[in-house]
């Protein structure tokens, strides 16, 4: 099935080059494309789209505006994908908070932007690594101790699933974690899918969630 897809970015260059690496994939279309968030309001209303590309700052609407407005509606809602150039939590506290379903700077290499697209479309989220571990501690007094009744999701994981569970919360991203323990990315990816499996949770935002929770990380404390 075709993933069809609506890029929204004030820069016509930005779009065009999101286009050109989309365009490339067998799986996936664009079916329009807007350089506001007014104009993608107005636009979605009537173009079916499976998933958005949405820049934070723009003129008339902004992102995080739009976004709420897009995911707000209670029929035929795309899933969105929040970009920006800045890596500044309060955008992507934002941006979650209005809807989006993923967060990734516009400097996220070609494939790891796919992948997103196609995780996203899965139903999944997707958080920039590098935000992530800020995100979670931000808000660090909302969970001031571990909560027990959390740690048996642990106990079904080997050494090594904790090991990588334990790196995803300190927010490194598949590559990183692969160099670390000098293992191929493809094999951290498998222990990513089998932790989610044992767990249960959805997501990696959900890991470091669980991490936190069980204890497991420590948040630090200024």
């Amino acid at each position: 099935m075709t993933i069809k897809i609506y890029l929204v970015d004030d820069q016509e260059l930005v779009r065009a080059g999101f286009a050109m690496v989309i365009g490339s994939q067998p799986d996936m279309e664009i079916v329009g494309q807007a350089s506001n968030g007014a104009e993608a309001v107005d636009q979605l209303a009537h173009v079916a789209a499976d998933v958005v590309i949405m820049d934070v700052r723009m003129p008339k609407l902004d992102g995080v505006a739009a976004t709420k407005i897009i995911t707000d509606r209670s029929t035929d809602r795309p899933r969105v994908i929040v970009l920006t150039t800045f890596d500044l939590d309060e955008h992507a506290f934002a941006a979650l908070r209005a809807g989006a379903a993923g967060f990734l700077l516009k400097d996220t290499p070609p494939s790891t932007l796919l992948e997103a697209i196609r995780t996203v479309d899965a139903g999944d989220s997707v958080v920039a690594p590098s935000t992530t571990k800020r995100l979670i501690e931000r808000f660090v007094d909302e969970v001031p101790d571990p909560v027990q009744g959390d740690a048996p999701m642990l106990t079904g994981l080997t050494e090594r699933e904790r090991e990588v569970l334990l790196e995803i919360a300190n927010g490194l991203s598949n590559s990183e974690i692969a160099a670390k323990f000098f293992v191929s990315e493809a094999t951290v990816k498998t222990h990513v899918g089998r932790i989610l499996a044992k767990t249960g949770l959805r997501d990696r935002v959900a890991l470091v969630v669980l991490a936190y929770r069980t204890g497991l990380v420590r948040p630090a404390r200024t």
